[in-house]
């Protein structure tokens, strides 16, 4: 039987390689890619059962957490992270045209702002166009001598490739994470939380980090996003390290947090790997 595993297509980005990376690592049984159209719709077929696993990225290195995902984690409290990879990510500058003619660069909102201060200097003139993947964008400027893509020079489908790497940051890279609704990792060295806080009072945060430090749990990342009920209140994602010493006091968590928070979802623990991609 074959495992569903849904990933931001079309077929070309650079979550279809993340998801195939994962899905070796993860050892899926004949693992079934589906492309889907939108970070929520990723997850949402995950959620609504269309699928057994899903791929999406979570935190890039220069733009910080992916809001879509991170936003879909909250909204869907059943879902648990297997694994993480981190996917250096190395973006081409794509046409039919040269660059000389370029007056309009598309790709996905995060590899445009990835690439912001290259295009300013570059093609300080070019109008910039979100879209919902870079190989969308890459399909999108077939044909033309006035637009250019954003994305991987693996998908740049027989067009010219005007300039490699463009990216602003040379260490450029993405975590994404698989999903599953089967929470069965009882080891790794990472874990991953969200919660809200019971009152939005002076210290209310600082009593959960002191709770996680008493733990003896180091929290290797802290992010916020509105709760979108009311301005002013934020829910929080966090990572912690773990180890062979520290995972018993990690199985505590929730109970601890329990009388300090509202709402907590505990995304479970998993292994991170780094791959490179030429």
């Amino acid at each position: 039987m074959s495992t569903r595993v849904a990933y931001l297509g079309p077929k070309g980005t650079y979550a279809e390689k993340a998801a195939k990376a994962l899905a070796e690592l993860e050892q899926l049984v004949a693992p079934e890619f589906l492309p889907c159209k939108g970070l929520r719709s990723v997850v949402d077929n995950l959620a609504n059962n269309l699928c057994e696993a899903a791929v999406v990225p979570i935190e890039n290195s220069v733009e910080g957490g992916v809001t879509s995902t991170l936003d879909s984690l909250w909204r869907h409290k059943n879902l648990y992270i297997h694994r993480a990879l981190v996917l250096p990510i190395k973006h081409s500058l794509i046409s039919s045209g040269s660059i000389s003619t370029v007056s309009e660069v598309l790709s996905h909102p995060q590899a445009l702002a990835q690439c912001s201060q290259w295009l300013n200097d570059n093609v300080p003139n070019a109008v910039h166009l979100p879209t919902n993947s870079t190989a969308e964008a890459i399909r999108m400027v077939k044909g033309s001598a006035f637009r250019a893509a954003i994305g991987s020079k693996d998908a740049s489908e027989e067009l010219n490739i005007l300039a490699y790497p463009i990216n602003d940051i040379e260490g450029n890279c993405t975590r994404f994470v698989i999903l599953s609704k089967r929470n069965i990792k009882e080891e790794g060295n990472k874990a991953s939380m969200a919660f809200s806080l019971k009152s939005n009072t002076p210290g209310a945060l600082l009593k959960v980090l002191t709770c996680i430090a008493n733990l003896g749990l180091n929290m290797s990342r802290i992010e916020s996003r509105p709760s979108k009920r009311e301005l002013g209140e934020y829910v929080f994602f966090i990572d912690l390290d773990l180890n062979n010493s520290n995972y018993k006091e990690f199985q505590k968590i929730t109970e601890e947090l329990s009388p300090l928070c509202n709402q907590i979802i505990n995304f479970g623990c998993y292994f991170g790997s780094e791959v490179e991609f030429e």
